[in-house]
């Protein structure tokens, strides 16, 4: 088996923030105009990374208990109806792609995978984001919560997600960052890549994936590892596109 004929069909799909973009620096910003605005020092950037990656909401509860604050369920909607429309009008002003992931989407790309996004991100910000970045053509489908009706670790947002691109459960790959992107690959029976540069508020080694990276430059031969032993697995069957 060559190495396109290990992606050709596959479907890869792809966490958001903290795996395919840094969108740290401009979701910690809007977190420490909030948390200014209610008379809170702000949270350094490094020490709040593992505040992001779990909705809004997680990160606005997360970083006020961090300044030792509480919040109670009636001040959470208008905190959330705050950091959207603030974070809206800077949704790209410093977050980027992670180094090298443009070059490995092209390669995936190029060998015939079909690419997706599956994020705890809300559908609309993902798809700001994306288009803000030039990043949205790339991609067959970009499914968050709201549009599967249910938010990783379900495995039935990862199968949307599979679908959406017009891609097959049986031969997908997930690749993330945090235990929802791993748990819901494991739920989903889809192997799974753990990037080691995201926000996991636990050790990476621990989530249980069937492969880490430490930059975007090891992804295209991990992906083509994983697949090429999912489709000789599978034979006979699943057809081998080198035959056709």
């Amino acid at each position: 088996m060559n190495a396109d004929a290990a992606l050709s069909g596959a479907t890869l799909v792809f966490d958001l923030d903290g795996t395919l973009v840094d969108t740290a620096p401009d979701l910690i910003g809007v977190l420490n105009l909030i948390l200014g605005e209610h008379g809170h020092p702000g949270l350094p950037l490094e020490a709040a990374r593992t505040v992001v990656g779990h909705g809004a909401r997680a990160m606005l509860a997360r970083g006020f208990a961090t300044v030792g604050e509480t919040l109670q369920p009636e001040q959470m909607d208008a905190l959330f109806d705050r950091f959207i429309l603030l974070y809206l009008d800077r949704i790209a002003r410093e977050s980027r792609p992670f180094p090298g992931a443009l070059a490995a989407l092209d390669d995936l790309a190029a060998a015939g995978a079909s690419l997706a996004i599956c994020t705890n991100k809300r559908t609309d910000l993902s798809l700001a984001l994306l288009e803000a970045l030039d990043l949205r053509a790339r991609f067959a489908a970009v499914v968050g919560p709201d549009v599967a009706g249910a938010a990783k670790p379900d495995p039935r947002h990862l199968i949307c997600a599979v679908l959406a691109a017009g891609g097959d459960p049986a031969f997908a790959l997930m690749v993330g960052d945090a235990r929802t992107d791993i748990d819901a690959a494991s739920a989903s029976d889809v192997p799974a890549i753990a990037v080691t540069f995201g926000y996991s508020d636990v050790p990476v080694g621990e989530l249980g994936a069937d492969m880490t990276i430490d930059a975007f430059a090891d992804l295209p031969a991990a992906a083509r590892r994983l697949l090429a032993a999912r489709r000789a697995a599978m034979r006979p069957s699943l057809p081998d596109p080198a035959d056709a």
